[in-house]
């Protein structure tokens, strides 16, 4: 038997961390005046803190190997980010959204490729993965492009993409983790 452990601490760790997106997203978007440095430095840590989760989730071999699949690229550029922001939180503020962007486009992206993958496994709701994939992929895109250069509705992108890339990863690891307690070791 596989010791589970690394897959719940993993999608624990997700929904948690999504629901800190989430708070910050709102947060966002109900006061885009926020402190930038105090975002900053909140992002950073969260960013951290998601990097090591997804790390955890690569390593975890959970039984479809779909959700995370991707996370040790991603994880290590997510720790690569965050310990920039709480290094250099001012430099790295001032091109923030286009950061944020690449990030939430990537992420979009590579959980597009899990829904269409999901797909043949028999996972139902892999559609649910897709949409929710293509809206926060273009939420990314729209954060690299900036459609305004206002700070308070760069904000509100920032709020919205991070809301959306929480739906992302809650509906990702809630429909394609499975956690099977007698799941066999792999030889």
């Amino acid at each position: 038997m596989r010791n589970v452990a690394p897959m719940k601490i993993a999608k624990i760790g997700y929904l948690a961390v999504s629901v800190a997106l989430c708070g910050f997203g709102i947060q966002l978007l109900l006061n885009p005046n926020s402190s930038l440095q105090a975002i900053g430095v909140a992002c950073g840590i969260s960013l951290i803190l998601f990097g090591i989760i997804k790390l955890v989730g690569y390593f975890s071999k959970d039984l479809f190997r779909l959700a995370f699949e991707n996370d040790l690229a991603s994880g290590i550029l997510m720790l690569a980010i965050g310990v920039s922001l709480l290094i250099r939180t001012q430099e790295v503020l001032a091109s923030f959204a286009t950061v944020l962007g690449i990030l939430i486009l990537m992420d979009g992206l590579l959980k597009i490729q899990i829904a269409v993958e999901a797909r043949p496994f028999g996972i139902q709701l892999w559609w649910l993965i897709l949409a929710s994939a293509i809206v926060t992929a273009l939420f990314g895109v729209l954060l690299i492009f900036r459609p305004s250069e206002s700070q308070d509705m760069m904000m509100r992108f920032m709020g919205v993409a991070l809301i959306l890339d929480a739906v992302l990863n809650v509906s990702t690891v809630l429909t394609s983790v499975k956690i099977i307690r007698n799941q066999r070791a792999e030889d």
